[in-house]
């Protein structure tokens, strides 16, 4: 093996004028285990749905776990940026995460309620990296997290709005 495959990646020394840049990671690092978590939850109940509202959750779960999936690209990046690790073992993700699995595979309709909840989480969980960003001098962080938000808050109404079907 040569000696450029013996790198190993570390957190870097990065002064872009935000205050205290682990801390703000470490936010990121919450939201990205948190989108990840629903990112596979999105995908099983797009895999595993059925009845009337089939083909209406099935596309927007679709639509969800897909930007999701972009959007944890983001998140990552933007750790890297701030000079700190992504994290890289999944029990990281799911010690940090928030978003929970279910006993059983639930009805369309408890799938509906439950993802539109899991949105909600995450939009709380983003407006607190919004406000931890300000306070760090971080834009950049501040507003990835408003965007993100956002997206979050309006897949809850959309899932809301089919489970009052």
């Amino acid at each position: 093996m040569t000696d450029a495959l013996k790198v190993v990646p570390t957190a870097d020394d990065i002064n872009t004028g935000v205050k205290d840049a682990p801390k703000v990671a470490e936010g990121l690092k919450d939201i990205l285990s948190d989108t990840y978590r629903l990112i596979f939850k999105t995908h099983a109940y797009h895999w595993n749905v059925t009845g009337p509202t089939f083909y209406s959750v099935h596309k927007l779960t679709d639509e969800h776990y897909n930007n999701m999936f972009v959007a944890a690209d983001k998140l990552a990046e933007r750790i890297r940026a701030l000079g700190q690790l992504a994290p890289y073992r999944l029990s990281d993700i799911m010690d940090r995460s928030h978003i929970e699995d279910q006993d059983e595979l639930p009805s369309a309709g408890h799938m509906v309620e439950e993802l539109a909840k899991d949105h909600e989480k995450l939009a709380h969980r983003l407006h607190a990296l919004v406000d931890l960003s300000g306070r760090h001098r971080d834009p950049v962080t501040e507003d990835l997290a408003t965007e993100r938000s956002a997206f979050h808050e309006e897949a809850a109404w959309m899932l809301r709005a089919i489970a009052a079907s």
